[in-house]
């Protein structure tokens, strides 16, 4: 292992190359490159669901932490490893402090594995806009996790209205052994036999049982609705009438859900509660888009056609530091548009001319932030 102190980007792309050497790695086939941004807060946490992941995909493992944004002084610290604690694979991690945090792209391009696709996760709640940040533009497949937010719901819905084909969320995730012990639970219903109006029984405010309910509806097409189960977590279980009777599938214990059919026996089938890094290696499963579950939180949310969206994002520059001034200067309090709120909204609107974007115009950053990146900022691959 190999740790580097207010380093560069270019020192951290020497001590991989080193590290791959001395390893003797450089035969290793890398299915795919694993992008983890995260607060200081939760390092561990996402380490920890990274690792798990890592180990059931062979990948290139980059964990991004920003922290101290607000600092006067750009910093990068690095920790390059190979079979280390996080796993057997290739893995750095990245403490960015200063504005280099706000171009993390900088540091991360020149890192990932050549020719394999690129998943980016927030461990924590997810941007506004996944185009305000370039970790998520230039990804092919962008995981976030809206149990993270203050209100789930509220962020499962901005998911829906910021989609983009190649999108998911860990909260449908969390449903995959519902919907496969609910959809085998099908294959014994006649084809004369028609689903009639179903009920997801969940705690309040939980984005799975949104989900479960949307894909319900798309599937099904019938009307589904959401119970609360106060004092209860998780999904608790599903009615829906099925010809002259009823199928149940419900939670007995957290391993296990029983299936009732009116005129069958219950039995009772696995479906244990799984960590987030069987969530995390379940979605590195697949790269490709995951139109079953836009057609979900297309049919949850009431927007129509979302697995029909352009497949690329452009990279909209949002700086916090501009948006906090213009909040709090006199010229914004009093309506008139102040230097401040001019310059906040023509960057925020214009295209990205900063590190990792799409290379228009000049940098608006000093010139320490590329003296952190190690190089002069190129464009990214082809957003997804």
């Amino acid at each position: 292992m190999t740790t580097l102190w207010d380093t560069t980007g270019s020192a951290v792309v020497k001590a991989l190359a080193a590290e791959r050497r001395a390893a003797g790695a450089l035969a290793f086939g890398l299915a795919l490159t694993l992008v983890v941004v995260v607060d200081e807060q939760h390092v561990s946490q996402a380490e920890s669901a990274a690792t798990a992941a890592a180990a059931a995909h062979p990948c290139r493992l980059l964990i991004v932490v920003r922290r101290q944004i607000d600092s006067p002084h750009p910093r990068l610290d690095a920790e390059v490893s190979i079979g280390g604690r996080l796993g057997p694979g290739e893995a750095v991690v990245m403490r960015m402090s200063g504005r280099l945090a706000l171009h993390a792209e900088s540091v991360v391009l020149p890192l990932l594995a050549p020719d394999a696709p690129v998943v980016t996760w927030w461990y924590d709640a997810p941007p506004e806009k996944i185009a305000y940040d370039p970790l998520g533009v230039f990804a092919d497949r962008r995981v976030t996790g809206t149990y993270a937010a203050t209100d789930p719901v509220a962020a499962l819905r901005q998911r829906a209205e910021d989609f983009v084909p190649g999108d998911t969320d860990l909260a449908w995730t969390r449903i995959s052994g519902w919907r496969t012990l609910l959809a085998a639970a099908f294959d014994q219903v006649q084809a004369s036999e028609t689903a009639g109006p179903a009920t997801v029984v969940s705690e309040p405010g939980n984005p799975s049982a949104c989900l479960f309910a949307g894909w319900l509806q798309a599937r099904l097409q019938v009307p589904v609705t959401i119970t609360d189960a106060p004092g209860r977590k998780g999904i608790q279980g599903v009615r829906l009438a099925v010809g002259d009777g009823e199928l149940e599938l419900a939670r007995t214990d957290s391993r296990s859900a029983g299936i009732t059919r009116t005129g069958f026996p219950t039995r009772v089938l696995p479906l244990p509660e799984r960590g987030l890094g069987d969530l995390l290696a379940e979605e590195l499963r697949r790269l490709d888009d995951d139109v079953v579950y836009a057609e979900a939180l297309s049919a949850w949310s009431q927007i129509p056609d979302l697995s029909r969206r352009p497949l690329h994002r452009e990279h909209i520059w949002r700086d916090p530091a501009l948006e906090h001034t213009a909040a709090t200067s006199p010229a914004g309090a009093s309506g008139r548009p102040g230097a401040a709120q001019r310059s906040g909204a023509a960057e925020r609107s214009g295209k990205a001319g900063n590190a990792g974007a799409a290379g228009k115009g000049k940098p608006t950053e000093p010139a320490e932030v590329a003296e952190h990146a190690g190089a002069t900022p190129t464009a990214p691959p082809a957003a997804s």
